[in-house]
């Protein structure tokens, strides 16, 4: 018998359909000689702090840094039943091995290997690697186990990344929070992607915008354009200078320009895009794709690879031939598929790029929810785009000079300063001719198929030019001025963040890192959720943009914690340690070192610094009694005049017996104005609700008190 531990049920259900286990008991599945269980996510967990010490309960600087020693797990409570069916199962006397069939990678070796430890268990195990959830995948993976050993080195690069993550999240996060006064959570994905946030926020703050002119002079059907005039009078003298003169076509160059097809999807690339073309954020489409994965409708989403491995050319074939009647745009268009482009074993990590599966061919958009419709179209589109034709078209350039014009060009003074000076070749025009549609032909008739606004990516449509040649003349010329304005940076989106996580400290991370940049396709968007919900950052449409407890946070940081820097140089370790080149023992070293060195470092804060997280008070009005300003507080709205007693509790019996909540816009108009219309008012004499006023009925005790307003 062997057990077979996935990660998830709904994967387990699958592995069991294909080996034959289908006889369904209580956490498990059995039958074939196999028994299937699962994992939910981590079963397995590092202890909280708390656990090693009763201390460590309250977050105080003389406790500061915690290194665990040694390291202690937990099962969270709601996953202890599963967890306790796995151990009964791997102990089982006619269990002689098991397969790891969690999710091929880093974090996948690490939850099996958890639970396999916690359980106790000896016994030898061989591990399944695959990389989508269809029948052929899975008999191949099984016909295919690689002995778990194979991965020990994968293993214990997992143990030191989650180690290090915890030892620098929970010492620096508990540093920084007891020196501020405020929890400040802090990790080594998170704090730089919030850093890249506030920079990008400061530079839109302080931009200084300044405006440029742009002479135009209409010429044989063309529109050319001057280069940047900064100044209206030199636009001006310059447009005066060529209205109605003599125009002459000085150079035409005609460049044949080809844009490869694209690569197919990976992770961070399809988050971007669903966020451009659909707003979706990049945890709905995570969780989009991931129930389209486990419909076996898409191959396995958290990937960071762009190609296909060599065996799937036949694959590949019979998927596109299968998706071109699914899809409504692709009618009455001719494809002859390229499919060796998107081949490279090479480029492929732990799982291939994401593509529409042999399910989705038999079962088609059928029952899917709209938003999984949008997200499998946009990658059946990017398959077909990925095999289409280079897109391929003729690139037009033509100077014109003015007559007007002396040799020298023209020269606009003010006294003695030149503002501007025009010389004969400042007037271009750009147009192009598309001489074979190819792949950007399917991208331009799938995206005119959605019922959305955008285009996507903001590009203008391509416009010919008129028939031109070198020494053409035009007469007449009209000219014009339009203004215009530098623009300023523009606020991340999650599309636009996505891609900057991705590339950060690229630069500083070797070539065959198995993580790149900031996070993991898989735990981007987990990132950037974290971000809002701990009040650091905020949506604004599609913005991202930090809040000011965001910019103080990274403010108040050092270089080390808010630089891509760290997990370049953490991957770059972790790597090696993957390949067996490394001791985990000196990494772990390295990174209690460095936990050390936070705490000795910043031990202190001074008088400013402890403000910058104070809550800022907002007034709801003006205090009946003494004039100051009232605030809310979580309890009451208050006088912020300490030696004042006026208060108002939101809990007063006389809002309570009326069943209506005392919100602060009732709060706001009895200060203003000593009363206020309040909607569904409960009577106890009747059992009904009745719309009335309520007054402020202030005698200056120390409770207020409250009437309703009688008509007549």
């Amino acid at each position: 018998m062997k057990l077979v531990i996935a990660e998830k049920p709904s994967v387990a259900r699958s592995i069991a359909a294909v080996i034959g286990a289908t006889k369904k008991q209580n956490g498990y599945i059995e039958g074939s000689g196999y028994l299937v269980s699962w994992c939910i996510g981590h079963l397995v967990s590092f202890a909280d702090a708390g656990r090693y010490d009763e201390r460590f309960k309250k977050w105080r600087y003389e406790d500061l840094p915690i290194i665990p020693e040694p390291w202690q797990y937990i099962i969270p409570d709601e996953k202890k039943q599963q967890f306790e069916t796995i151990r009964e199962l791997a102990n089982r006397p006619d269990v002689e091995s098991l397969v790891c069939a969690t999710d091929a990678g880093r974090e996948g070796e690490l939850i099996f290997r958890f639970v396999y430890q916690m359980a106790g268990c000896q016994k030898p195990f061989s591990r399944l690697w695959i990389s989508s959830m269809e029948d052929s995948a899975i008999r191949a993976g099984f016909q295919n186990l690689k002995p778990g050993a194979d991965y020990d080195a994968l293993y214990q690069s997992a143990l030191c990344r989650s180690k290090a993550d915890w030892l620098i999240g929970i010492n620096a996060t508990r540093l920084f929070s007891v020196l501020y006064h405020r929890t400040l959570t802090v990790g080594r994905v998170q704090t730089p992607t919030l850093k890249m946030l506030a920079d990008r926020d400061e530079a839109i703050t302080h931009f200084q915008k300044e405006k440029y002119h742009i002479v135009h002079i209409s010429a044989g059907g063309a529109e050319a354009v001057s280069s940047r005039v900064p100044d209206a009078a030199g636009a001006d003298a310059i447009k005066t200078a060529c209205a109605g003169a003599q125009a002459v076509c000085a150079s035409v160059t005609r460049e044949k320009k080809t844009e490869q097809p694209p690569k197919l999807y990976d992770l961070t690339t399809l988050q971007r895009e669903a966020n451009r073309l659909f707003g979706f954020t990049a945890k709905q489409t995570l969780d989009y794709a991931q129930a389209l994965y486990e419909k076996r409708l898409l191959t396995y989403p958290r990937t960071d690879s762009r190609f296909l491995t060599d065996d799937m050319e036949q694959t590949a074939a019979d998927t596109i031939t299968g998706l071109l009647p699914l899809l409504p745009f692709m009618e009455g268009v001719e494809l002859t598929p390229e499919i060796r482009p998107v081949l490279n074993s090479a480029k492929v990590s732990d799982h291939h790029a994401i593509i529409p599966t042999a399910e989705f061919i038999k079962q088609g958009f059928t029952g899917l929810a709209e938003s999984e419709k949008k997200l499998l179209s946009l990658i059946a589109c990017k398959f077909l785009c990925a095999v289409a034709a280079p897109h391929v078209y003729e690139a037009v350039t033509a100077s014109f000079t003015c007559a007007a014009f002396c040799g020298e060009g023209l020269v606009i003074k003010k006294g003695k300063k030149v503002f501007h000076k025009v010389t004969m070749d400042e007037f271009t025009a750009k147009g192009r001719t598309v001489l074979c549609g190819g792949w950007k032909e399917i991208d331009r008739r799938f995206r005119a198929s959605l019922k959305t606004d955008t285009d996507g990516d903001g590009a203008e449509p391509d416009k010919e030019l008129p028939e031109l040649s070198e020494g053409q003349t035009f007469e007449d010329v009209a000219a014009s001025v339009t203004e215009h304005f530098t623009t300023p940076p523009k606020a991340y989106t999650e599309d636009t963040l996505l891609s900057a996580m991705e590339r950060a400290g690229a630069g500083d991370t070797p070539d065959d890192a198995e993580r790149k940049g900031l996070g993991t396709p898989a735990t981007r968007a987990a990132i950037l959720e974290k971000l809002v919900q701990m009040g650091f950052a905020e949506r604004k449409g599609r913005q991202l943009i930090p809040t000011k407890d965001g910019q103080n946070l990274v403010s108040v940081l050092p270089d080390e914690l808010t630089s891509p820097a760290l997990t370049a140089e953490w991957e770059s370790r972790l790597t090696q340690i993957a390949k067996g080149e490394a001791d985990p023992d000196d990494f772990m070293r390295q990174i209690e070192a460095q936990a050390r060195s936070l705490v000795s470092t910043y031990n202190h804060v001074n008088e400013d610094g402890q403000k910058l997280f104070q809550k800022e008070r907002v007034s709801i009005g003006i205090c009946p009694r003494c004039g100051e300003a009232v605030f809310e507080g979580k309890k009451n709205y208050y006088c912020g005049n300490r030696s004042c007693q006026f208060v108002m509790w939101k809990n007063d019996r006389f809002f309570e017996e009326r069943k209506k909540e005392f919100t602060p816009k009732i709060a706001a108009a009895l200060l203003k104005s000593g009363k206020a219309k309040v909607k569904g008012l409960y009577s106890v004499k009747t059992g009904k609700t009745y719309d009335g006023t309520v007054l402020l009925a202030d005698t200056g005790g120390k409770y207020v008190n409250y009437r309703i307003e009688r008509k007549g």
